[in-house]
């Protein structure tokens, strides 16, 4: 898949949305998750993701973030200082890791955020801020395929109207192991051909469209 902009720039990219949402949350006291849709409803998401010289490295953290924020309403009548430290730590690596990622799948921040919430970068915080980006990117694109198919079955079993138990007995697949599907605890991509087809049976689209 063809990045839209050149590696040169992915580590400015990835200290710049590092520094953006430490300053929003150590300096400014704002929720990553309130920051992040600042980011994207402003429109700076969009251009960050397009590799915009000026917002991928012609701004400092603290200036996208006042920018983004003046964009939305939500102009500080005094701002705080930008943070001087000489350790990174999780509100950084959340902006860090979420920059590299997106350079690697080459979708839109709002798609990316809508199924990878900054909560689910705070739980790997520990586990992943001490292995290589590349190790790190690996962890979280497995969760984002697991819970993207979470997202679709349970989309389908909504757009049907049915409970988790409904879709259990129509589709003859273990209700325990239908939570499991849906929940990401189990892979859909590895399930019985047969459980498959019946689940999108039932769901009324393709077995394709589940995986």
């Amino acid at each position: 898949m063809a990045q839209a902009y050149n590696e040169t720039y992915l580590y400015d990219a990835m200290r710049n949305l590092g520094e953006m949402t430490e300053y929003a949350h150590d300096a400014c006291n704002l929720d990553p998750d309130l920051a992040l849709k600042y980011f994207i409803i402003s429109g700076y998401a969009d251009s960050f993701a397009a590799g915009n010289p000026r917002v991928v490295c012609g701004l400092s953290g603290t200036e996208l973030f006042k920018e983004i924020s003046k964009k939305c309403g939500a102009d500080f009548n005094v701002w705080p200082e930008p943070l001087t430290k000489y350790t990174t730590e999780e509100y950084y690596w959340i902006g860090y890791i979420l920059a590299y990622f997106q350079w690697h799948i080459n979708k839109s921040f709002k798609a990316i955020t809508e199924i990878i919430k900054p909560t689910d970068l705070l739980r790997m915080y520990p586990s992943l801020h001490t292995v290589s980006e590349e190790h790190a990117i690996e962890v979280i694109d497995d969760l984002y395929r697991k819970k993207s198919q979470f997202n679709r079955l349970q989309a389908y079993r909504k757009r049907m109207g049915m409970t988790q138990s409904q879709l259990a007995s129509a589709s003859g697949v273990n209700l325990r192991t239908l939570q499991q599907y849906e929940l990401g605890s189990k892979d859909l991509t590895k399930a019985a051909a047969e459980s498959v087809v019946s689940l999108s049976g039932v769901l009324h689209c393709k077995p394709e469209d589940l995986l």
